[in-house]
């Protein structure tokens, strides 16, 4: 039944991005320059929760290293932990520079020299960038020539409201390539679980009336509508049946809620 497991994950990046090829040409011309040997324009993506917002900065990202030299990629979503040093920490591991580095013990200041020492230009995606305990990390990061932020947030009047956020940042994000995503429609959310379902699923699983059901019961959150995906197909899988019906979709509706809720929590930091 399950041909390729990780098509059904939320965390998973398709080989093609459905219903978002404006603002997928949009944050790839602001790390065009990449491709020249020289730093692009930060970026800040909004949208609400499940419009794709990390899935289109990862994405891009990937296709621009594909294409490019000396480039690589560095992802930290800050809700996992959002000091100077585990923010840098994670950073370096996910990049691989600095990654000898422990989080325990080692100056940001090292961190940052690890990074602008580098031969290599960074893209650094800051997920969750509101979770920030110290936003003065975005112009360490910004000021270092050699690294290119992508920040992702749900809120844009939010984030430019923030008391806290220094007058260097908010100068510095006030003129970054603006990327706003909206929720997905229920054809586009259709789209999407097709494009699923035919890469991670035999023929004939689910059928179209059922893929329309999940991307109602979504309302536009492509997460929700995977989520639910994943379980009604691994409910399916467990028997001896070869079709995904609506009754399997209403099943698991709770326990696809409860493991979206256990995944927000699995990505915290122990102190949140």
């Amino acid at each position: 039944m399950i041909t390729n497991q990780s098509v059904l994950e939320t965390t998973y990046v398709p080989k093609d991005l459905e219903h978002r090829d404006g603002k997928i040409s949009q944050l790839a011309t602001a790390l065009e320059p990449l491709t020249h040997g020289v730093g692009g324009e930060h970026s800040l993506i909004f949208g609400p929760s499940g419009s794709g917002k990390t899935t289109l900065a990862k994405f891009v990202v990937r296709k621009l290293r594909k294409e490019s030299f000396g480039v690589r990629r560095a992802y930290w979503n800050c809700m996992s932990g959002s000091s100077k040093t585990e923010v840098l920490h994670g950073l370096a591991q996910n990049s691989g520079i600095g990654n000898h580095l422990p989080r325990d013990g080692t100056a940001t200041s090292t961190f940052i020299d690890e990074f602008r020492e580098t031969d290599d230009h960074i893209v650094a995606i800051l997920d969750e960038i509101d979770a920030l305990e110290d936003e003065t990390l975005l112009v360490g990061l910004g000021d270092l020539p050699n690294v290119t932020i992508v920040a992702i947030t749900i809120d844009e009047d939010d984030f430019f409201a923030n008391y806290r956020l220094n007058g260097r940042v908010k100068s510095r994000f006030s003129s970054a390539e603006m990327i706003r995503l909206r929720k997905f429609t229920n054809d586009e959310l259709v789209d999407i679980l097709l494009a699923r379902t035919d890469a991670g699923l035999r023929p004939g699983v689910i059928g179209r009336d059922a893929i329309e059901y999940i991307a109602d019961l979504a309302a536009g959150d492509a997460r929700k509508a995977i989520k639910r995906l994943e379980k009604a197909t691994r409910r399916v899988d467990r028997t001896d049946r070869s079709q995904i019906t609506l009754e399997d979709i209403d099943a698991v509706h709770d326990e696809a809620r409860r493991d979206l809720q256990q995944d927000h929590i699995e990505s915290l930091g122990i102190h949140k």
